[in-house]
């Protein structure tokens, strides 16, 4: 009895659990971008707008989504460890202070990835259903 019981609850619970890595949100950049992967410091230097540069040298253009955004929420919290208002709250201090300015907005993930395909440097976040050949996954160590 208790073994049913067990098998129903993980066959309930189950679909959510493959649709989390299928919807995993992935680090994208430019094709022409030379690198392919960045250590979790560095990206999360660049997202903050700190870095404005790829390890390379090349100039970075950063592209996010809005704060309420659940990819961008996803994003921040999963692969940058932070949450999104703490961003914001970086983003803010560049702008106000006029040290520095916020990185790119777009509204949907297709137009993050138009950005990104056409911006030199460029560096975004999409869903794994969103990829084409114009982008490049890159790696987090």
């Amino acid at each position: 009895m208790m073994r049913r019981l067990l098998m129903a609850l993980f066959l309930v619970m189950a679909p959510g659990l493959g649709a989390t890595s299928e919807r995993q949100v992935l680090l994208v950049a430019n094709a022409d971008s030379a690198g392919t992967s960045l250590t979790r410091d560095t990206t999360r230097a660049l997202f903050a707008m700190r870095q404005r540069t790829w390890p390379d040298g090349q100039a970075a253009r950063v592209f996010v989504l809005p704060n309420d955004h659940p990819v961008h929420a996803r994003f921040a919290k999963e692969r940058l460890n932070v949450y999104p208002h703490q961003l914001q709250l970086a983003w803010d201090r560049l702008v106000f202070s006029g040290t520095g300015q916020a990185p790119g907005r777009v509204d949907t993930q297709a137009e993050m990835l138009e950005r990104i395909a056409t911006t030199p440097g460029a560096l975004g976040y999409l869903e794994r259903e969103y990829l084409d050949d114009r982008v490049q996954v890159i790696n987090m160590e």
